[in-house]
């Protein structure tokens, strides 16, 4: 197809050749809305499932979509209805690089085509607020056709190529072993544990902690995930620790010992780093452990993710209840609305007594305690709580409690 395009490419006339370089300026400066449902068909469908269920893969998409259509509305501004170059910029190749370190081949790539669908529909919309002459129009979209999908399909066969020799590189070296051996447990493959140890150069019969850690950015920095994992091994008190690179901007890593590390301490120690972020799973023995730790580390991620928390540092003993009860943010946010009413704006000294003197189960004086304040501080923050609460405390204190702890991880996707 690539020589036949080029065989044939047409010619524009120069009064469609303007009306193409002013359709690709407004394409290179596209609206929120056209942005947001180039994602979501990108990201659609059984066959993306995989990727739209993980933040990174997610992110590392979306941001390929994006360069992909600003990439082609810029050639077509300097050299409107003419070939488009494959797109093979940073975005696009680390996005990419991503898929491969998680096992995918080049079927990843159906999201530039389900995105392709998306931007011809929005392009026709512009042809017809261009131009109304039915010949402008047909020679402007037949070009337009064949520029666009020409495009994709050059673009998805560089990448692919690249994705191979990725996947060969992988293929190599002590490296590519961890990998594999890493995939075989996650996957409950009959690997004896003496061999994956071997390859690992990691004991797997005691216990486990695991933990993914990642970075929000656009340009994740590797040393900046290393050091976070190393500061997760410092706090948990462990002298080694397992780490596969899982992507450009994701470390999957295990803790070996009974210790898993304080949330709190960890979070004062990557507080210089705001766009690393750390999932925890919950401790676990042997292989089994292993697996079903990491398990619990990716679920608390993609709760993270799904509900655009500000949290930096998640365990999954902490989101466990709201994990079944945020399926839906739209009706979570309805749930804290109705539930807390005017306290959902109060200020957070008297939330986060609310919160505290329900988990100390209506004690005040243990309250103050844990709050280091008076207690008639203490009984004032409930008075007025009990004024901002659509019911009484002592009515609905379960699930008051609830909806403030899912307003912490909410934060302002509430």
């Amino acid at each position: 197809m690539v020589q036949s395009a080029a065989a044939r490419w047409p010619t524009l006339s120069p009064e469609a050749r303007d009306l193409f370089r002013r359709g690709a300026e407004i394409v290179l400066h596209p609206r929120a809305e056209w942005i947001e449902e180039l994602h979501e068909a990108s990201l659609g469908g059984d066959s993306m499932r995989a990727v739209a269920e993980d933040p990174v893969l997610t992110e590392g998409t979306k941001r390929a979509n994006l360069a992909n259509l600003l990439h082609w509305a810029a050639a077509n501004v300097q050299h409107p209805g003419k070939r488009v170059p494959a797109n093979l910029n940073q975005e696009v190749l680390d996005g990419a690089r991503d898929m491969v370190r998680r096992g995918f081949d080049s079927g990843g790539l159906d999201a530039y085509r389900r995105a392709q669908g998306v931007a011809w529909r929005r392009w026709i919309e512009i042809c017809f607020d261009l131009t109304a002459d039915p010949v402008l129009l047909r020679e402007l979209l037949g070009v337009s056709s064949l520029s666009i999908t020409t495009f994709i399909e050059d673009t998805v066969a560089a990448v692919s190529q690249r994705m191979a020799a990725e996947r060969s590189e992988l293929t190599r070296g002590a490296h590519a072993e961890r990998r594999a051996a890493v995939t075989l447990l996650l996957e409950g493959a009959p690997i004896s544990r003496s061999r994956a140890e071997a390859q690992l150069g990691y004991p797997l019969a005691g216990l486990h902690t695991a933990a993914i850690v990642w970075s929000g950015s656009a340009t994740p920095s590797s040393q900046e995930l290393e050091t976070a994992a190393e500061t997760l091994m410092r706090a948990s008190g462990a002298s080694h620790r397992l780490t596969v690179v899982a992507s450009a901007a994701a470390l999957w890593v295990w803790l070996p010992g009974r210790t898993p590390p304080r949330a709190d301490r960890l979070a004062e120690e990557l507080a210089p780093h705001p766009d690393v972020r750390v999932a925890l799973g919950r401790p676990g023995s042997g292989i089994d452990g292993f697996r079903r730790s990491h398990l619990d580390a990716a679920a608390t991620q993609r709760m993270l993710a799904r509900l655009t928390s500000p949290q930096q540092i998640a365990r999954y003993q902490d989101i466990q209840l709201l994990a079944l009860l945020t399926g839906d943010p739209a009706q979570a946010g309805e749930f804290v609305t109705d539930t807390l009413g005017d306290l959902r704006h109060a200020d957070a000294e008297t939330r986060e007594t609310v919160r505290t003197y329900v988990r100390e189960l209506g004690n005040t004086t243990r309250t103050a305690e844990r709050l280091y304040t008076h207690r008639n501080t203490v009984v004032r923050r409930l008075a007025r709580a009990d004024e901002l609460l659509p019911r009484p405390l002592a009515e609905n204190a379960v699930n008051v409690a609830v909806a403030l702890e899912t307003l912490r991880w909410l934060g302002s996707g509430a």
